[in-house]
């Protein structure tokens, strides 16, 4: 999208954006594009300088800060295997840095707070495509599902502050990201980055097979991190509304697609061992992502193959 095209941004060009996560793999992507539409008064708080689960630190934070907007990002993450290692922290670490800032930001009267949630809050069972009005109906499914209930808080938290406050809190749901400055380490990576770091390091050592979690039969939908990006911003410029929103693409593969696919952009012509003792997860997740175009006009505009082969040529060259 040209910046012509964005020019509702506007309203924030001139003002203070606090973007937390902004140094994260997301991060990077929305602090970058903020800057190509034209914001250059864009404060990054580190983590070892800002912890956020601690309340005294938000509250000095937005003192010394004092954003106009706030784009909330930080999270502690992983793929299947860290979060059934690590639930606790995960639903503490996620659940206290947003319930911490946004107190703050009320207080601080902070004009708009922008919230990233997850796809994991939605219902183990979810009828697909996901629509944002069963994010309620069952619970999440269960390796995730902690991280999942802490995100879907601050969806509750916004909306009470709303109604209470008048405090302008949305709330969005992106679907699983990729793309480059993804995480590629092998504990704690997602099912695309870690696919394609087996297959780049079995072609380089000339395995002949790797091996991937679980059955492949399940399905899940990508997006192309520079695409959630936009998004974002969008929604920053455009939505100030109470709904929770999916940013997605709305369409789905099923993960033993996904591994074969990577398989051939990376050039491993080896074969692909699954280990049905891993857990697969979810069943199936696909979105419904027309309440984003229809609110401010959000539609994904990077293909899977092209997002893929733009991460693998990334990861090649910096990665590896």
């Amino acid at each position: 999208m040209t910046l012509s095209e964005t020019e509702s941004i506007g309203r924030w060009k001139k003002k203070r954006i606090m973007v937390t996560g902004g140094s994260g793999f997301l991060g990077r992507h929305v602090v970058q594009r903020l800057r190509q539409a034209g914001c250059t008064d864009i404060f990054i708080p580190r983590s070892k300088m800002w912890d956020l689960r601690d309340p005294s630190v938000s509250k000095a934070l937005l003192a010394q800060v004092k954003p106009d907007l706030i784009i909330h990002l930080a999270a502690s993450v992983g793929g299947i295997e860290a979060n059934r290692r690590n639930p606790a922290t995960f639903l503490y670490d996620n659940l206290a840095m947003g319930l911490h800032l946004m107190e703050e930001a009320r207080l601080a009267n902070v004009e708009k707070f922008v919230t990233c949630g997850t796809i994991c809050s939605y219902p183990k069972f979810t009828p697909v495509p996901f629509k944002e009005d069963d994010l309620w109906n069952g619970y999440p499914e269960e390796t995730n599902a902690p991280y999942g209930l802490a995100k879907k808080m601050l969806l509750a938290q916004g909306q009470a502050y709303r109604q209470q406050y008048g405090f302008n809190a949305i709330f969005l749901l992106p679907v699983n990201l990729y793309g480059p400055w993804d995480n590629f380490d092998p504990v704690t990576s997602h099912v695309i980055p870690a696919l394609i770091r087996k297959c780049v390091e079995a072609r380089r050592r000339g395995d002949d097979h790797i091996v991937a979690w679980g059955s492949g039969n399940v399905t899940r939908e990508f997006l192309y991190v520079e695409d959630a990006a936009e998004a974002i911003v969008q929604a920053a410029a455009r939505y100030d509304g109470d709904e929770p929103v999916n940013i997605g693409t709305g369409e789905e593969i099923a993960i033993r697609h996904l591994a074969e696919r990577i398989a051939a952009l990376t050039g491993f012509n080896g074969n692909i061992r699954w280990d049905r003792s891993k857990p697969d997860g979810q069943p199936r997740r696909c979105l419904d992502v027309s309440r984003a175009k229809a609110l401010f006009g959000f539609v994904a505009r990077t293909g899977l193959t092209e997002g893929l082969r733009r991460t693998i040529d990334w990861y090649v060259r910096h990665g590896a």
